[in-house]
């Protein structure tokens, strides 16, 4: 920190210096402005009294103040990259005689402090701390200051002028006036001869001193760490040490911009060795800009700000990327799931194949912690919460065995008779094998005559070879009647596709792409893994201001079109013919796809409905007696079917609507304007989004589609929106008839057939192909002592215990939070997840997944367990359904200061005896910080006016069912460079290149990048790009000619071309959506939009990683003292 003698005398009153201001490196208070003279030093020229009028201050320059004018060496300009510090040769320098081992040159060197007059050195010390300086390369001076407590005469020696030429190691220097008490240093101590220099730091939170005698404040609160002592004399000898848990000490710089420290290796989660050299950390404060990144421009601060370089190396802290790449190769392969209690899986990136021990593989059903709290204090203390993510029919490995299907016949499945928990590994047998005992109550219950076999000298039953429900963790039950609707077993479920077909629809291509590809779509129908052809069944309707639902009967020969015109009461005109098997439907299908596009698409209808869609396609799979037949139609021959029209009702047939469940492909353009039930209005205005009001824009207008949904779930069907708008839809008030019934919304905004096509037919594909299953119930029982409380996904729930959905499929994702009724017994914890479901075949069965966790009171035990891919989707689930309550500002609070909470419980409870400075991460959650910044910048949660409504909307849509994989995937893009890449042969394959951290800051300008989060990608090219990787791979002779508005990469016969298409390709395998490439060269304006997704870095309104980190320590800081 400098202080002046005096006021600056430079700049004559009324002239402001502010307007070109691109940099400031030493300021005072208030801002640059006629009341605040400042002199301007740069590279060339010296002022003498003033500052001539017009003169533009240069980037880089010093603004100081003092009683006299300055002379500066013309050729030393104050580099941008140093802190507050100045080169001058008018007055006494600090090191009037420079020692030996400093360079000769030392005045030669950017940034050089000198001396100005009248000034002294000050002890800048508090509570006994070394306040540490930065490393530096370029020899420099400094003042060093002692560790005893300010006053302490007695310990200390007086240096007046000159400061010995091996002063101590890691301390704070300090400029005032001579009027201020002398400085008292503590003699005897070197600097260790391997280190060169000391540069000055200070402070930017604390006053500036003009002319004043006030002692500078203390700083022992602001400070993050103590140094270590260099050459291993006194301080911390080891950066990482154990206390009672595996944790991570990351030690933080003093919160106060511009200062510097030193940590060591350990902070990266690599080998700790005493007395290890020291690696320089550099973060920006608050109200900083942080460098200049490749090819971006970075534009000039507010008045009376300054610039500073950064505290920490964002490169230095914990790194995704070496937290996965270390995860992957200790513990891909085989995973033992655990027995008795659960083992801690590998990360979701990780690919493993998990061996079923009676614990139910973590793809299935996984925890945030893997020992449960004895106590609710321990969860109340920690805030971390006990929580599960279920994906009960998550996508296996082809090598892991899928759940095995159990027929227990007319006993049905086997139950604890109290709290109806199904058998499961954990059940104790007694009695001879009479009776056995349950987990999850205690009770005991008595075993049925047809399922009795006796026990072996082990207690375990003689025949459990033959029951899987016995030793494994998953298992599937065949069903009952008292498990079916009506005691009726269910029918096989049913697919039925209703395409938009009014002018929009036709113009954009929709009606044309999807007549042409959905044949052969259906080729890949879900069906079990023993049947050879799918048992679903498949019906089709079109619609526009009326609804128009096809015969597909192979006996009529040709197709057959019913039309209902009553859009305020809509029917199903025929149950027979309408929903049929894909053999069935061939002989005319590819007829009535012909026709349908040939016949719309001379279409002038502009107004469309959705609402009469949705139930149109409800009622043609729930129960519901109709009386309904068509007296007055018309046979038209205008496409060769049949048509008839149904305008009213002139007799009364009775007929009932197909028993099953299933799902609605819905495609939809244009916001329903029809009056109609369902009826929208265009209400965007984007300038709410981001304050309180958001939520009038992002919740549904009408609660139309809210109650449509719950009519869906309890029919079992479920509801897909493919909407291809090209303006406002009203995704708020659409969606929820998708959330609630447990289906999806893809969105193509402004549809292209040339570029979007592909990326729709992939979803489409995809969502047709998958395992899904239909008409769902799931039920989550725990053992004694603990309850769920908390479910977040898309479901319905008609009571407080069960999760309703029309169907589920392999991606989606529901968390469960698990919370305390009384305090735990010791031994284990037990969850138990029970799925009630109709498979693709029509089959009625139960899907169980079993869990157990050992019950601990060892918060050290706690933190070493708990699991961050599965605490961090929580989390972000959570933070989104706040968001629905709260105002952003809120959700922003209680994000951060959850995270905050559960690291200062850490550093309490299993660290106390660690510095306060220091900020300690336990190993497992060292990555917490990051993920919590993270989900705040994520634009589900922060998105302002910046993106449209729909957007917003859509993508708080996505996270309630996200997979654990993919929420982390989405708040951490993956980020890896292709232009090394080649694939000889078109049937290689290649090795994903290991990812790099997303920062702009990593990003070469010779290479090209990979950048994708699962919803959009991205190839980022630098300016550099190698010539001949242009050419092979897009044909063009430099960067500066590539059509950066085409979203695919051409197929080209090359090595590098194969390459790339290679690696998109296979980063879209099993993706929440197929992603649009976006082409990003280096500097192009786009370039500003997708660094939004290099999310270590800073944003216009949010902080860096670095910058965040921070903050969370001096939350910490704060709760702990």
């Amino acid at each position: 920190m400098y202080r002046a003698v005096a006021p600056p005398t430079f700049m004559p009153a009324g002239q402001s210096a502010s307007d070109n201001v691109k940099s400031m490196r030493i300021t005072y208070p208030g801002a640059v402005n006629a009341a605040q003279h400042y002199v301007t030093l740069d590279s060339a020229v010296h002022y003498n009294g003033q500052i001539p009028q017009n003169t533009t201050l240069q980037s880089g320059t010093v603004c100081g103040q003092q009683a006299f004018p300055p002379q500066v060496t013309p050729t030393h300009e104050i580099n941008s990259g140093k802190t507050q510090i100045m080169t001058a040769n008018g007055g006494a320098h600090l090191f009037s005689n420079p020692p030996s081992n400093f360079p000769s040159d030392v005045q030669q060197n950017s940034g050089i402090l000198s001396n100005l007059p009248h000034t002294r050195l000050e002890k800048f010390i508090s509570d006994s701390q070394l306040i540490s300086s930065k490393v530096s390369a370029t020899p420099t001076m400094t003042a060093t200051l002692s560790s005893a407590p300010i006053g302490a005469a007695s310990s200390t020696q007086t240096f007046i002028g000159n400061i010995p030429a091996v002063p101590d190691a890691g301390t704070f220097s300090h400029m005032f006036p001579s009027s201020h008490p002398i400085p008292q240093i503590a003699p005897n101590t070197e600097i260790a001869p391997r280190v060169p220099s000391m540069e000055v730091t200070s402070s930017s939170d604390t006053e500036r001193y003009l002319g004043t005698h006030n002692a500078p404040p203390r700083i022992g609160d602001e400070a993050a760490l103590r140094h270590p002592t260099f050459g291993g004399s006194t301080g911390l000898s080891s950066f990482l040490k154990p206390t009672g848990s595996s944790g991570q000490q990351v030690s933080i710089p003093p919160q106060l911009p511009g200062a510097y420290t030193n940590i060591l290796s350990g902070s990266l989660g690599l080998p700790s060795v005493p007395g290890a050299p020291p690696v320089n950390y550099s973060t920006v404060g608050a109200g900083m800009t942080r460098p200049t990144m490749h090819g971006e421009t970075v534009g000039p601060p507010a008045a009376g700000l300054y610039q500073q370089k950064p505290r920490l190396d964002p490169n230095l802290m914990p790194s995704v990327v070496q937290v996965i790449e270390e995860d992957r190769s200790t513990r891909s392969g085989t995973f033992p799931t655990g027995y008795p209690t659960a083992e801690h899986p590998p990360l979701t990136s990780t690919e493993f194949i998990a061996q079923d021990q009676g614990i139910c593989n973590p793809k299935f059903m996984r925890s945030t912690l893997y020992v449960a709290p004895a106590s609710s204090d321990m969860l109340k203390n920690s805030q971390i919460p006990l929580a599960v993510a279920l994906t009960p029919f998550a996508r296996l490995h082809s090598n892991e065995m899928p759940p095995p299907i159990v027929d227990l016949g007319e006993l049905g499945p086997v139950r604890c008779h109290r709290c109806k928990a199904y058998m499961c590994a954990f059940m104790e047998f007694q009695d001879g094998g009479r009776r056995f005992k349950c987990p999850f109550c205690f009770t005991s219950t008595s075993v049925d005559d047809s399922y009795f076999a006796h026990l072996d000298h082990t207690g375990r039953r003689t025949d459990i070879q033959h029951r899987p429900e016995q030793y494994l963790g998953s298992y599937e039950l065949v069903a009952t009647k008292p498990y079916c609707k009506n005691g009726l077993k269910p029918k096989e479920p049913a697919f039925i596709f209703m395409l938009d077909v009014s002018y929009s629809a036709v113009q954009c291509g929709l009606v044309s792409i999807f007549c042409r590809n959905i044949r052969n779509l259906l080729n890949d129908l879900p069906k079990e893994l023993d049947q050879v052809k799918s048992s679903l069944r498949i019906g089709f309707a079109t619609y526009d201001q009326t609804i128009h639902f096809y015969n597909l009967k192979s006996h009529i020969g040709q197709p057959e079109m019913l039309v209902v015109g009553d859009v305020n009461d809509v029917f199903v005109p025929l149950v027979d013919g309408f929903l049929v098997t894909l053999e069935e439907a061939d002989v005319v299908l590819n007829s009535l796809l012909y026709e349908i596009e040939k016949i719309f698409g001379e279409t002038r209808i502009t107004e469309t409905m959705l609402g009469p869609v949705i139930q149109a396609g409800l009622d043609a799979l729930k129960v519901r007696t109709m009386f309904s037949i068509s007296l007055n139609f018309a046979a038209l021959n205008t496409f060769n079917t049949q048509v008839v029209i149904f305008m009213q009702l002139h007799s009364q047939t009775e007929f009932q609507c197909a028993d099953r469940a299933g799902k609605l492909f819905i495609f939809h353009t244009n916001l329903p304007l029809l009056d109609a039930p369902g009826k929208l209005k265009n209400r965007e205005d984007r300038k709410l989004l981001g304050t309180d009001k958001e939520k009038t824009v992002l919740q549904p207008h009408i609660d139309f589609y809210s109650k449509l949904g719950e009519e869906c779930v309890k029919a079992g069907c479920a509801v897909d929106l493919f909407l291809f708008p090209n303006s406002f839809v009203d995704v708020a008030s659409l969606s929820p008839v998708c959330y609630l019934t447990g289906g999806s919304i893809y969105k193509y905004q402004y549809f292209e057939t040339q570029k979007d096509s592909q990326r729709f037919l992939a979803d489409l594909s995809h969502d047709i192909s998958r395992e899904i299953v239909f008409d769902v119930m799931i039920r989550v029982r725990t053992s004694t002592g603990l309850r769920p409380t908390g479910f977040f996904g898309s479901f319905f729930m008609d009571n407080t215990t069960d999760l309703e959905m029309g169907a589920i499929d392999c991606d989606k994702a529901i968390h469960v939070e698990i919370r305390h009724d009384d305090k735990l017994p010791e031994g284990s914890a037990y969850l138990q997840t029970a799925v009630l479901f109709t498979s693709c075949s029509g089959q009625r069965r139960l899907r169980i997944h079993n869990l157990a966790l050992a019950v601990s009171s060892d918060y050290n035990q706690l933190y070493r367990v708990a699991d961050l891919d599965c605490l961090t989707s929580f989390l972000f689930k959570q933070a989104e359904y706040f968001l629905r309550d709260k105002s952003p500002k809120e959700v922003r609070e209680a994000v951060n200061a959850r995270c905050a909470q559960m690291l200062a419980t850490y550093r309490e409870k299993c660290s106390e005896q660690a510095p306060l400075g220091q900020l300690i991460l336990p190993e497992c959650l060292k990555l917490l910080p990051l993920f919590a910044n993270c989900i705040l910048k994520n634009d589900a949660l922060s998105g302002s006016n910046d993106m449209t409504v729909d957007d917003r909307a859509y993508l708080m849509h996505l996270i309630p069912s996200l997979r654990t994989e993919d929420a982390l995937t989405l708040l951490y893009p993956t980020v890896f460079p292709v232009s090394d890449l080649m694939l000889e042969q078109q049937t290689a394959e290649i090795t994903l290149p290991i990812c790099i951290r997303a920062s702009y800051d990593n990003l070469s300008p010779e290479k090209a990048y990979i950048i994708f989060n699962g919803i959009m990608m991205f190839l980022w090219i630098g300016l550099k790009v190698p010539q001949d990787w242009m050419q092979d791979v897009f044909n063009s002779n430099s960067v500066a000619h590539l059509i950066v508005e085409n979203h695919t990469v051409p197929e080209r016969d090359n090595a590098r071309s194969r390459a790339l298409r290679y690696v998109i390709s296979r980063v879209n395998l099993n993706r929440l959506r197929h992603m649009k490439l976006f082409l990003i060269r280096q500097q192009d304006a786009l370039e500003a939009w997708m660094k939004k997704f290099l999310v270590e870095d800073r944003t216009s309104s949010m902080p860096s990683y670095v910058d965040y980190l921070c903050n969370i320590h001096r939350e910490i800081r704060s709760l702990l003292t």
